[in-house]
C-alpha cells in the first residue's frame, strides 16, 4: 500500500522493467480507447503485460487490482453501456484516483449513466466487499497477484465469482524457481513484482486445484532488471511476464475433442483470433481441437462465434492448450 500509494507517484518512478514489459501489439480498438483515458490515470499505472481479452460486448467484468483504474476505462468503452466493470484496489490512494475521474469518462464515452465502479479491498476477501457469487463473465488482472501472499486464496475467489464458462485472463510475473526467503522479504523487489513471483509450475497445480481448466499461455515475454545490486540480490532466477487464461469449465460442458469453424466477427478480430500459444482460429477454417479447449468453446461467451462439429480422426492426440 505504501510502496503503490506513496512511493510510486508515476510509471517513471519504477525501478526495473518488470512492470512495464509488453506483450503483444494491442488492437487498434484497445489503442483508440486508451487515447481517451484520463491522462492523469494512465500516469498512475503500473500494470504489465496485455490484460483485455477478446469478446467483450456487454460482459460483466471484475479488475482485481485496478490500481488507478487504466484497464478499467478501456474495459468500459469494449465492453459498452450495456455492460459493466468493478475494479477493486487495496490501496486508498489508488482508489481515489480511479474515482475521481468516473464522470470524466462517462462524459467522454456518452454514457447516460456509469458503468464502473471502484471498491477498496482485498483480491483474496472479494465477499468482504460484497462480490457474489457467479456475478461475472470476466475476471482480470495485471501484475497484481504476485503481491498477493495467499495466490490459492486468489484464485478461489475468482473462480467463485466467476459464472460457469467464465474466463480469468491475467498479466503476471512468474518465476523460474521457488524464491529463496531473502528475495522474498525484499522490500523493493516486492513492490516491483519480483519477490512475490509464482514459480511457473505452481500456477498449474493451484489453477487444478481451485477448479479452472488448465492454463491457457497466451504470451510471454522475458525480464530485464537493468539494476546490479537488485541484479545480485536475485542471482540465477529468471523472470517473465506473462498472460494466462484460466477457464470455468462445467462438467456438462465435457465431450471428447472435436472440430470448430470460427465464424469470425469478434471485433479487432474479425478474420484471425490468436486464442493462446498453441491455437489459432482463422475465420471459416475448420480446425481440430483436444478435449479441453472443445468444452472451453462449448461453454464460454466464445460459443455464439464458433461452429461446432463432430471429431474428426485422431484429434485427441493433439496437446491441449497448455504450454
Amino acid at each position: 500500500q505504501d510502496y503503490y500509494g506513496k512511493e510510486l507517484q508515476k510509471s517513471e518512478d519504477l525501478k526495473t522493467n518488470a512492470c512495464v514489459t509488453s506483450a503483444r501489439p494491442l488492437p487498434k480498438a484497445v489503442r483508440d480507447a486508451l487515447k481517451r483515458v484520463h491522462e492523469e490515470v494512465v500516469a498512475r499505472y503500473y500494470g504489465c503485460g496485455l490484460a483485455i481479452p477478446e469478446c467483450l460486448a456487454s460482459c460483466r467484468i471484475l479488475d482485481l487490482g485496478c490500481g488507478s483504474g487504466r484497464d478499467c476505462y478501456l474495459l468500459s468503452q469494449l465492453v459498452g453501456e450495456r455492460g459493466h466493470v468493478t475494479g477493486i484496489d487495496m490501496t486508498e490512494g489508488q482508489v481515489e484516483v480511479a474515482k475521481k475521474h468516473i464522470a470524466y469518462h462517462m462524459d467522454k464515452f456518452g454514457y447516460q449513466k456509469p458503468n464502473v465502479e471502484f471498491l477498496q479491498g482485498y483480491m483474496e476477501k472479494l465477499g468482504d466487499a460484497g462480490l457474489a457469487d457467479e456475478s461475472y463473465d470476466i475476471v482480470i488482472s495485471n501484475c497484481v497477484i504476485n503481491l498477493a501472499p495467499d495466490k490459492r486464496a486468489v484464485l478461489r475467489e475468482a473462480y467463485r465469482v466467476l459464472k460457469p464458462g467464465g474466463e480469468m485472463y491475467f498479466s503476471d510475473v512468474y518465476a523460474s524457481q521457488r524464491l529463496s526467503e531473502t528475495i522474498q522479504k525484499h522490500r523493493v523487489l516486492w513492490g516491483e513484482c519480483l519477490a512475490g513471483a509464482l514459480y511457473w509450475r505452481d500456477l498449474y497445480s493451484i489453477a487444478e486445484e481451485v477448479g479452472f481448466s488448465p492454463p491457457c499461455l497466451v504470451t510471454a515475454s522475458a525480464i530485464t532488471i537493468s539494476n546490479k545490486e537488485l541484479e545480485g540480490i536475485i542471482g540465477d532466477c529468471r523472470f517473465v511476464s506473462a498472460t494466462f487464461r484460466l477457464f470455468k469449465v462445467p462438467d456438462s460442458s465435457w465431450a471428447g475433442p472435436g472440430r470448430v469453424i470460427y465464424n469470425g466477427g469478434i471485433v479487432g478480430h474479425e478474420r484471425e483470433l490468436v486464442f493462446d500459444t498453441n491455437f489459432t482460429f482463422k475465420e471459416g477454417v475448420v480446425v481440430d481441437v483436444d478435449a479441453e479447449m472443445a468444452a472451453i468453446l462449448r461453454s464460454s461467451r466464445f460459443a455464439e462465434k464458433f461452429l461446432m462439429l463432430a471429431a474428426e480422426g485422431n484429434a485427441d492426440a493433439l496437446q491441449g492448450c497448455c504450454c
